[in-house]
């Protein structure tokens, strides 16, 4: 009978003592957990730019004159060719000796101009050719295993360059026409006795088939030489400028994939070019920055770029790196331990540090290079609660 009491006084204490323990014990701190998973990790930089037209074209008075009034308005579509304004030349000047001696010399170097434009067009012709022979050369030889993949991607670069390069001769051959066209108008209606008559005007026409963009001399008015009337530009030909950091601008990529918004309609676009010179500007917080100039090919999407024009506002986020496969950790599990990252796991409902080995940081997201394995669970925003050994109970998972 004693021997039970015993056993019993036992029991109770033990009990009670477990009871004190277990009121004693801290209770489990309550966290944000997340999931270590694999998937693509993309790095970017996410600035604001503006669409602008990728040739402009004024269309400005070749003489002094009366502009007669314009009848097209901005957003009129019109055909290279077409009249696009009239003028009334200044008679008075034109039929001086010394000025129709000026204007026979501008004819000369116009003309002079104009052949030495045609003699590069050949030229850079001859030269897309000879790349492209090259290019073809290279791509038989590697389907037999005698040129590497570096030679056959450096002759398409040229090959490309030597078209864009044929491409800009051509454009220039035909400013240099006309602008020979424009200096024998002027010598003509000069030398011409009938000048004096208001109907001998001078027609101005358009350059390109495109669209007026703006409107310049919206009146009859007299003007001066190289006065602006009309803007005209293919808005079908858009780009997009980005000013981005100069520290961000040396981590971008010749080619980068760029997604635009611009007020709900989504493009993309491929960079083209860095400009090769910053310049400062001055923040909404009033801080001084380096900028620098991206300029974006917009991808073909004739859905969304009949909605966009020239000057438009738009949000741009750059991809500057991706990694296929990655194992990505959430920054906000992310805390410096002595000189290297590390993390909380959730291991038996406690929290265990564990060192870590990161390679690239986004705005969201890292990706893990060792220390870690698919499908642990990490601390989300620990607080000063949290410690190596706590007890812990995830509030929600995230993935």
């Amino acid at each position: 009978m004693k021997h039970s009491k015993w056993v019993i006084g036992i029991a109770s204490f033990a009990l009670l003592a477990s009871l004190v323990a277990w009121l004693a014990a801290p209770a489990p701190v309550e966290v944000e957990t997340a999931r270590i998973v694999r998937g693509t990790f993309t790095r970017t930089v996410e600035e604001d730019g503006i669409t602008r037209v990728r040739d402009r074209y004024v269309v400005a008075t070749p003489v002094a004159g009366l502009l007669l009034r314009p009848t097209l308005r901005a957003g009129d579509a019109v055909s290279r060719g077409d009249v696009v304004a009239v003028i009334l030349p200044n008679v008075a000047q034109m039929l001086d000796a010394r000025t129709r001696s000026e204007l026979a010399a501008q004819v000369a170097s116009a003309a002079a101009r104009a052949s030495r434009a045609q003699a590069v067009v050949r030229q850079s012709e001859a030269a897309a050719l000879q790349a492209e022979s090259d290019h073809r050369r290279l791509v038989e030889l590697g389907a037999k295993g005698f040129s590497s993949q570096t030679e056959r991607e450096r002759s398409a670069l040229t090959l490309d360059l030597r078209r864009k390069d044929a491409e800009a001769a051509r454009f220039e051959a035909d400013a240099a026409e006309h602008d020979l066209q424009q200096a024998r108008a002027a010598l003509r209606e000069g030398a011409s006795e009938s000048a004096v008559s208001k109907s001998n005007s001078w027609s101005l026409r358009a350059p390109v088939d495109g669209v007026v963009l703006a409107v310049r001399q919206e009146s009859e008015s007299a003007l001066g030489v190289g006065a602006p009337i009309l803007e005209i530009a293919d808005v079908r030909r858009l780009e997009a400028r980005i000013d981005v950091l100069s520290t961000e601008a040396t981590q971008i990529p010749p080619g980068a994939y760029v997604d635009l918004d611009a007020g709900g309609v989504r493009l993309a676009g491929r960079v083209r070019r860095i400009e090769p010179s910053g310049y400062t500007k001055v923040s909404a917080l009033g801080i001084e920055e380096q900028r620098v100039d991206v300029l974006v090919d917009l991808l073909p999407n004739s859905a969304a770029l009949h909605r966009v024009g020239d000057g438009y506002r738009v949000d741009a986020v750059i991809e500057i790196a991706r990694e296929e496969n990655a194992l990505l950790i959430p920054l906000s599990a992310l805390f410096r331990h002595d000189t290297e990252w590390a993390t909380y796991v959730v291991v038996d409902g406690r929290a265990r540090i564990a060192v870590l080995r990161i390679g690239q940081r986004g705005t969201e997201y890292a990706t893990v290079l060792g220390g870690l394995q698919a499908g642990a669970i990490v601390i989300e925003y620990p607080s000063d609660a949290v410690k190596d050994g706590a007890s812990v109970r995830p509030a929600a998972t995230h993935i």
